[in-house]
C-alpha cells in the first residue's frame, strides 16, 4: 500500500517539507481556488505539479481529491452541456499531466458534516465531533426546516442547548457544519443556508439518483478513454442532511453506483471514517465486497454513541477492525499482482487526526493537522507491516 497525505496547496498552513518527514511521498491534492464548474487548465494543473516536485522531497501528485461537481449538476437543474464539457476537459487536462486517479463525492450541497470543531479529548488536543442534539438544534430552532424530525430525546436536548446557547455558539455550529467545504465554495449563514435548500425543494432520493446516474453516463466512458480511475467518496455522514437525501451511505448505495457503469473505472474512495459513521456498515466486509472497485482509501476511526452521535477516534481505537479492514485490502493488493494489474499498489492517506501538541493554535484546516494525521500514519503503517510480514512468513 502505498502512502500519501492530503495536501491543501498554497491554502494549507502545513509544508511539503515538514508532509515529507512524515515518510508519505505521495500527494493527494486540488486546485481548490479554481470555483466550481471552471475548467481547470493544463497551464494550472503543471505548475501544481511543478512546485510539489520542485519543493526537492521527491514527492509527487497521485490523487486528485477533488475535481468538484457543480451543484446543477446534484440538481439536474437547467442545460447541464457546458458543465459536463467542462468537467471532461478537466479530465483531460488531468490526463495530459499523467494524474489519472480522481476522488469525488455526490453529496449535495454541503460536504463532510461536524457540529464541533475542536471536541476536547480526555488527555488534551481536541477531536471533530458530530454531536445529534446540536445538528437538531440547528435544523429545527435555527433554520426552522418543514419536515425536520427527531425522537423526543434528542428534541428535548437540542431545545436545551439552544435556549442555553448565545449567538457565538450559533454562529460557531454553523461554521462548523460548513468546514468540510475545503476551497473555492459559498459559506452559508442560516438565512442563505435556508435559500440554497430551497432548491432541492422536493426532490427525493431516486430525483438526486437519477441526476447522479447521468453524471456518470458524462464522465465515466471519458475516463475509459483516457486511462483514468473515478472514485466516488462515501456520504459523510452516511445519513441525510438538512433533508438532503444522500446517496452513498452504505453497500447497497455502492452497488447502485457500479452498476450505473459497470467497468472498472468506476470505482470507490473507500473511507473507514465515512462509512464506519453508520452502525449498520461493516467496513471491513464492504471493503471485500468491492476490493476489485477501490481505488483510493481514507484510513480513519471514529467512535459512535447510540443517540446518532460519533467523534473522530484515533485510528486503532475506534468503533472498525482497522486490522481486518487494512488484512482486506492487502489482500486485493496480492490479488491484483497475481493478476499482472497495473493498479496492484492501492494509494492510501491517513485522514481526520486530532489535534496535538503543536497543532494546538496552528490553525490549519480542520481535521487535518500534522501531529494527530502523523499519529495516524504511524500506527497503520505499523499494521500493514506487521500484516505483511505475516503474509512472507506464510508463503515461505
Amino acid at each position: 500500500m502505498r502512502e500519501s497525505w492530503r495536501w491543501y496547496g498554497p491554502l494549507d498552513k502545513i509544508e511539503l517539507g515538514e508532509i515529507a518527514q512524515t515518510g508519505a511521498f505521495g500527494i493527494v491534492n486540488a486546485l481548490h481556488e479554481i470555483p466550481y464548474g471552471e475548467v481547470w487548465t493544463r497551464e494550472a494543473i503543471a505548475a501544481r505539479k511543478s512546485l510539489i516536485a520542485q519543493a526537492g522531497h521527491g514527492q509527487e501528485w497521485l490523487v486528485v481529491e477533488s475535481l468538484p461537481i457543480h451543484e446543477r449538476i446534484k440538481r439536474g437543474d437547467g442545460d447541464l452541456s457546458e458543465l459536463f464539457a467542462s468537467y471532461r476537459q478537466s479530465m483531460a487536462n488531468l490526463a495530459a499531466e499523467g494524474i489519472t486517479t480522481i476522488c469525488y463525492n455526490f453529496m449535495p450541497l454541503v460536504d463532510w458534516t461536524r457540529t464541533v470543531i475542536r471536541n476536547p479529548l480526555p488527555h488534551g488536543g481536541s477531536s471533530l465531533r458530530f454531536e445529534q442534539a446540536q445538528y437538531a438544534a440547528l435544523e429545527l430552532f435555527m433554520l426552522e426546516r418543514e419536515g425536520a424530525s427527531f425522537s423526543n430525546e434528542i428534541t428535548a436536548a437540542a431545545k436545551e442547548w439552544f435556549d442555553a446557547s448565545t449567538e457565538e455558539d450559533r454562529e460557531a455550529l454553523v461554521a462548523a457544519v460548513m468546514a468540510g467545504l475545503p476551497g473555492a465554495f459559498e459559506r452559508y449563514d442560516v438565512p442563505a443556508l435556508k435559500e440554497a435548500l430551497k432548491l432541492y425543494d422536493g426532490m427525493g432520493k431516486q430525483d438526486i439518483r437519477a441526476n447522479y446516474a447521468r453524471f456518470l453516463t458524462e464522465v465515466i466512458p471519458a475516463a475509459q478513454d483516457l486511462g483514468m480511475r473515478f472514485c466516488v467518496h462515501p456520504d459523510d455522514p452516511p445519513r441525510d442532511v438538512f433533508g438532503l437525501p444522500r446517496v452513498v451511505s452504505n453497500a447497497e448505495d455502492i452497488q447502485w453506483v457500479f452498476d450505473q457503469q459497470d467497468v472498472v473505472e468506476n470505482g470507490l474512495t473507500l473511507c473507514s471514517g465515512s462509512l464506519g459513521a453508520n452502525p449498520a456498515n461493516d467496513v471491513p466486509a464492504i471493503a471485500c465486497r468491492f476490493a476489485e472497485r477501490i481505488h483510493f482509501v481514507h484510513l480513519r476511526n471514529v467512535r459512535k454513541d447510540a443517540d446518532g452521535s460519533f467523534e473522530e477516534a484515533a485510528h486503532l481505537e475506534g468503533d472498525t477492525d482497522m486490522v481486518a479492514l487494512v488484512a482486506a485490502l492487502l489482500d486485493e493488493e496480492a490479488r491484483r499482482r497475481k493478476e499482472g494489474r497495473a493498479d496492484a499498489e492501492i494509494v492510501w492517506r491517513p485522514d481526520h487526526g486530532h489535534e496535538l501538541l503543536s497543532d494546538i493554535g496552528r490553525g490549519t484546516h480542520p481535521g487535518y493537522p500534522l501531529i494527530g494525521r502523523m499519529r495516524g500514519l504511524a500506527e497503520m503503517r505499523g499494521v500493514i507491516a506487521a500484516l505483511g510480514h505475516g503474509a512472507v512468513r506464510f508463503n515461505g
